[in-house]
Protein backbone atom coordinates (compact mmCIF):
# COMPACT_ATOMS: atom_id res chain seq x y z
CA UNK A 1 0.00 0.00 0.00
CA UNK A 2 1.35 3.09 -0.82
CA UNK A 3 2.08 4.93 2.30
CA UNK A 4 2.04 9.07 2.19
CA UNK A 5 3.01 11.40 5.48
CA UNK A 6 -0.36 14.22 6.50
CA UNK A 7 1.42 17.68 5.90
CA UNK A 8 -0.11 18.07 9.59
CA UNK A 9 2.29 15.23 10.65
CA UNK A 10 4.53 16.44 13.23
CA UNK A 11 7.44 14.75 12.25
CA UNK A 12 9.02 12.97 8.66
CA UNK A 13 9.62 9.60 9.34
CA UNK A 14 13.33 10.97 8.79
CA UNK A 15 13.11 13.31 11.44
CA UNK A 16 11.38 10.56 13.55
CA UNK A 17 14.38 8.23 13.14
CA UNK A 18 16.86 10.70 13.58
CA UNK A 19 15.65 11.94 17.20
CA UNK A 20 15.30 8.61 18.24
CA UNK A 21 18.80 8.91 19.41
CA UNK A 22 20.84 5.97 21.45
CA UNK A 23 19.37 3.04 22.98
CA UNK A 24 17.59 4.27 25.96
CA UNK A 25 17.21 7.55 25.04
CA UNK A 26 13.53 9.62 24.79
CA UNK A 27 12.06 10.12 21.31
CA UNK A 28 9.82 13.06 20.78
CA UNK A 29 7.29 13.33 19.02
CA UNK A 30 6.15 17.20 19.71
CA UNK A 31 4.71 20.57 18.85
CA UNK A 32 3.65 20.87 15.14
CA UNK A 33 5.80 23.95 14.16
CA UNK A 34 8.60 23.81 11.62
CA UNK A 35 10.92 25.01 14.01
CA UNK A 36 10.54 22.92 16.94
CA UNK A 37 13.17 20.31 15.94
CA UNK A 38 16.61 20.89 16.91
CA UNK A 39 19.51 19.45 14.41
CA UNK A 40 21.33 16.32 16.36
CA UNK A 41 19.56 16.20 19.98
CA UNK A 42 17.00 14.70 21.54
CA UNK A 43 14.68 17.09 21.78
CA UNK A 44 11.58 17.01 24.65
CA UNK A 45 9.10 19.74 25.83
CA UNK A 46 9.50 21.47 29.25
CA UNK A 47 5.80 23.57 28.90
CA UNK A 48 3.37 25.17 31.06
CA UNK A 49 -0.12 24.18 31.61
CA UNK A 50 -2.89 25.14 29.12
CA UNK A 51 -6.17 23.91 28.81
CA UNK A 52 -4.19 20.13 30.84
CA UNK A 53 -2.27 20.21 27.85
CA UNK A 54 1.69 20.73 27.96
CA UNK A 55 2.95 22.68 25.22
CA UNK A 56 6.12 24.59 24.03
CA UNK A 57 6.98 26.37 21.39
CA UNK A 58 10.46 26.44 22.04
CA UNK A 59 12.88 23.11 22.04
CA UNK A 60 14.33 22.36 24.88
CA UNK A 61 17.23 19.71 25.97
CA UNK A 62 16.21 16.43 27.85
CA UNK A 63 18.21 15.08 30.17
CA UNK A 64 16.55 12.72 31.78
CA UNK A 65 16.74 8.84 31.96
CA UNK A 66 14.05 7.87 29.79
CA UNK A 67 14.40 3.86 30.90
CA UNK A 68 13.44 5.17 34.93
CA UNK A 69 9.86 6.46 33.70
CA UNK A 70 6.81 4.54 34.22
CA UNK A 71 6.15 5.68 30.90
CA UNK A 72 7.59 6.22 28.20
CA UNK A 73 8.09 8.38 24.97
CA UNK A 74 7.26 6.95 21.43
CA UNK A 75 8.86 7.57 18.10
CA UNK A 76 5.67 9.25 15.82
CA UNK A 77 4.92 7.16 12.10
CA UNK A 78 2.97 8.49 9.17
CA UNK A 79 -0.56 9.26 9.31
CA UNK A 80 -1.02 7.47 6.02
CA UNK A 81 -3.74 7.88 3.45
CA UNK A 82 -6.89 6.57 5.10
CA UNK A 83 -7.24 9.04 8.36
CA UNK A 84 -10.46 10.60 8.14
CA UNK A 85 -11.68 13.22 10.74
CA UNK A 86 -15.21 11.96 11.19
CA UNK A 87 -15.62 13.49 14.59
CA UNK A 88 -17.17 10.49 15.96
CA UNK A 89 -17.22 10.27 20.02
CA UNK A 90 -17.72 7.05 20.83
CA UNK A 91 -15.99 3.89 22.47
CA UNK A 92 -17.66 1.17 20.58
CA UNK A 93 -16.21 1.46 16.95
CA UNK A 94 -17.82 -1.41 15.53
CA UNK A 95 -20.84 -0.16 14.31
CA UNK A 96 -21.32 1.69 11.23
CA UNK A 97 -23.66 4.28 12.20
CA UNK A 98 -24.79 4.37 8.19
CA UNK A 99 -26.46 1.26 7.96
CA UNK A 100 -26.45 -0.15 11.76
CA UNK A 101 -24.63 -2.79 10.81
CA UNK A 102 -21.46 -4.61 13.16
CA UNK A 103 -18.26 -4.86 12.25
CA UNK A 104 -17.27 -8.67 12.63
CA UNK A 105 -14.28 -10.06 14.10
CA UNK A 106 -12.63 -10.43 17.46
CA UNK A 107 -13.51 -8.82 20.00
CA UNK A 108 -10.29 -6.27 20.97
CA UNK A 109 -10.51 -3.54 24.02
CA UNK A 110 -8.31 -1.22 23.42
CA UNK A 111 -6.93 1.09 26.24
CA UNK A 112 -4.61 3.63 25.37
CA UNK A 113 -3.01 5.54 28.81
CA UNK A 114 -1.50 9.00 27.83
CA UNK A 115 0.49 10.70 29.88
CA UNK A 116 2.87 14.05 30.27
CA UNK A 117 6.28 13.44 31.19
CA UNK A 118 7.86 16.69 33.60
CA UNK A 119 11.54 16.04 34.47
CA UNK A 120 11.58 12.45 35.87
CA UNK A 121 7.96 12.21 36.58
CA UNK A 122 4.49 10.83 34.94
CA UNK A 123 1.19 12.11 35.06
CA UNK A 124 -1.96 10.91 33.55
CA UNK A 125 -3.00 13.37 30.58
CA UNK A 126 -6.51 14.22 31.51
CA UNK A 127 -8.71 15.82 28.09
CA UNK A 128 -6.61 14.62 25.21
CA UNK A 129 -8.40 13.66 21.93
CA UNK A 130 -7.40 10.19 20.97
CA UNK A 131 -8.78 8.88 17.49
CA UNK A 132 -8.16 5.88 16.30
CA UNK A 133 -8.91 3.82 13.04
CA UNK A 134 -8.02 0.65 11.35
CA UNK A 135 -8.89 -1.53 8.41
CA UNK A 136 -11.65 -4.44 9.15
CA UNK A 137 -11.11 -8.52 9.08
CA UNK A 138 -10.81 -8.22 4.86
CA UNK A 139 -8.23 -4.93 4.87
CA UNK A 140 -10.70 -2.46 4.00
CA UNK A 141 -11.12 1.20 5.84
CA UNK A 142 -14.43 3.10 6.15
CA UNK A 143 -15.10 6.31 3.91
CA UNK A 144 -12.36 6.19 1.23
CA UNK A 145 -11.60 5.11 -2.22
CA UNK A 146 -8.63 2.88 -2.16
CA UNK A 147 -6.45 4.39 -5.03
CA UNK A 148 -6.03 0.98 -6.16
CA UNK A 149 -9.18 0.03 -6.33
CA UNK A 150 -9.29 -2.17 -4.21
CA UNK A 151 -12.48 -0.57 -1.97
CA UNK A 152 -14.89 1.82 -1.91
CA UNK A 153 -16.59 2.43 1.40
CA UNK A 154 -17.19 6.24 1.04
CA UNK A 155 -20.44 7.01 3.07
CA UNK A 156 -19.32 4.20 5.92
CA UNK A 157 -17.83 4.77 8.98
CA UNK A 158 -17.04 1.57 10.96
CA UNK A 159 -13.58 1.28 12.60
CA UNK A 160 -13.01 5.22 13.45
CA UNK A 161 -13.90 7.04 16.38
CA UNK A 162 -12.04 9.32 19.36
CA UNK A 163 -12.40 9.42 22.95
CA UNK A 164 -11.44 11.93 25.80
CA UNK A 165 -8.82 10.95 28.30
CA UNK A 166 -10.77 10.49 31.55
CA UNK A 167 -8.99 11.85 34.99
CA UNK A 168 -6.41 8.57 34.50
CA UNK A 169 -5.43 9.44 31.48
CA UNK A 170 -7.23 6.60 30.02
CA UNK A 171 -9.03 6.60 26.26
CA UNK A 172 -10.59 3.26 25.72
CA UNK A 173 -12.29 1.64 23.18
CA UNK A 174 -13.88 -1.68 21.81
CA UNK A 175 -12.77 -2.56 18.24
CA UNK A 176 -12.35 -5.32 16.44
CA UNK A 177 -8.55 -7.48 16.08
CA UNK A 178 -7.17 -5.92 13.01
CA UNK A 179 -6.68 -7.85 9.50
CA UNK A 180 -3.97 -7.28 6.79
CA UNK A 181 -3.84 -5.66 3.35
CA UNK A 182 -1.33 -6.17 0.78
CA UNK A 183 2.37 -4.36 1.58
CA UNK A 184 1.60 -3.81 5.40
CA UNK A 185 1.97 -5.76 8.82
CA UNK A 186 -0.85 -5.74 10.69
CA UNK A 187 -1.60 -2.36 12.50
CA UNK A 188 -3.93 0.66 14.32
CA UNK A 189 -3.76 4.06 13.43
CA UNK A 190 -3.51 6.49 16.41
CA UNK A 191 -3.59 10.05 16.71
CA UNK A 192 -2.99 12.07 20.09
CA UNK A 193 -4.92 15.72 20.05
CA UNK A 194 -4.99 18.70 22.58
CA UNK A 195 -6.92 22.08 21.79
CA UNK A 196 -7.00 25.01 23.37
CA UNK A 197 -10.54 26.49 22.23
CA UNK A 198 -11.31 25.72 18.72
CA UNK A 199 -7.43 25.79 17.99
CA UNK A 200 -5.26 22.69 17.93
CA UNK A 201 -1.82 23.17 20.33
CA UNK A 202 -0.63 19.54 19.85
CA UNK A 203 -0.62 16.61 17.89
CA UNK A 204 1.28 13.09 18.07
CA UNK A 205 0.29 10.60 15.20
CA UNK A 206 1.63 6.62 15.14
CA UNK A 207 0.39 3.39 14.85
CA UNK A 208 -0.19 0.47 17.02
CA UNK A 209 1.49 -3.23 16.24
CA UNK A 210 0.60 -7.18 17.10
CA UNK A 211 3.05 -9.95 18.02
CA UNK A 212 3.35 -12.21 15.27
CA UNK A 213 2.36 -15.26 16.74
CA UNK A 214 -0.98 -13.71 18.25
CA UNK A 215 -1.70 -12.26 15.12
CA UNK A 216 -1.50 -16.06 12.95
CA UNK A 217 -3.82 -17.51 15.94
CA UNK A 218 -6.10 -14.38 15.58
CA UNK A 219 -6.12 -15.02 11.56
CA UNK A 220 -6.94 -18.50 11.82
CA UNK A 221 -10.20 -17.80 12.81
CA UNK A 222 -13.14 -16.05 10.64
CA UNK A 223 -13.78 -14.08 9.00
CA UNK A 224 -9.60 -13.21 8.49
CA UNK A 225 -9.23 -16.73 7.31
CA UNK A 226 -11.13 -16.15 3.74
CA UNK A 227 -8.23 -13.44 2.96
CA UNK A 228 -5.25 -16.30 3.31
CA UNK A 229 -2.05 -15.62 4.98
CA UNK A 230 -0.91 -12.00 5.27
CA UNK A 231 2.12 -10.75 2.90
CA UNK A 232 4.02 -8.53 5.45
CA UNK A 233 5.42 -9.26 8.71
CA UNK A 234 6.44 -6.65 11.04
CA UNK A 235 10.48 -6.91 10.38
CA UNK A 236 9.69 -6.90 6.72
CA UNK A 237 7.18 -3.64 7.06
CA UNK A 238 9.44 -0.62 6.19
CA UNK A 239 7.08 1.54 8.20
CA UNK A 240 7.59 -0.90 11.53
CA UNK A 241 11.66 -0.91 11.00
CA UNK A 242 10.67 3.06 11.87
CA UNK A 243 10.81 2.31 15.82
CA UNK A 244 7.60 -0.06 15.85
CA UNK A 245 9.32 -2.53 18.44
CA UNK A 246 8.49 0.49 20.57
CA UNK A 247 5.05 0.47 19.46
CA UNK A 248 3.42 -3.05 20.28
CA UNK A 249 0.46 -3.57 22.07
CA UNK A 250 0.16 -5.39 25.04
CA UNK A 251 -2.20 -7.59 24.72
CA UNK A 252 -3.45 -10.67 26.24
CA UNK A 253 -6.77 -13.10 25.87
CA UNK A 254 -9.93 -11.76 27.59
CA UNK A 255 -13.21 -14.23 27.06
CA UNK A 256 -13.57 -14.66 23.60
CA UNK A 257 -11.41 -11.69 22.72
CA UNK A 258 -8.56 -9.85 24.16
CA UNK A 259 -7.74 -6.43 25.76
CA UNK A 260 -4.64 -4.56 24.24
CA UNK A 261 -2.77 -1.79 26.82
CA UNK A 262 -0.49 0.46 25.31
CA UNK A 263 1.30 3.56 27.59
CA UNK A 264 2.60 6.56 26.17
CA UNK A 265 4.06 10.22 27.54
CA UNK A 266 4.17 12.98 25.64
CA UNK A 267 5.86 16.62 26.87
Amino acid sequence: MPAKDSSDSLFSRRDSLRLLGAAGAAAWAGWNTANILAAGVETLLDAPEMNGALYSPEPHLFTGDASALSCVVKPAQTEGPYFVDEKLNRSDIRLDPANKSLKEGVPLRLKINVNRVKGDACAPLTGAQVDIWQCDALGSYSDVRDTSGRFDTRGQKFLRGYQVTNPDGTAEFLTIYPGWYTGRAVHIHFKIRLFTGDQKALEFTSQLYFEEAMTDQVHALAPYKTKGKRDRLNERDSIFRQGGDQLLLNVKQDGAGYVGTFDIGLK
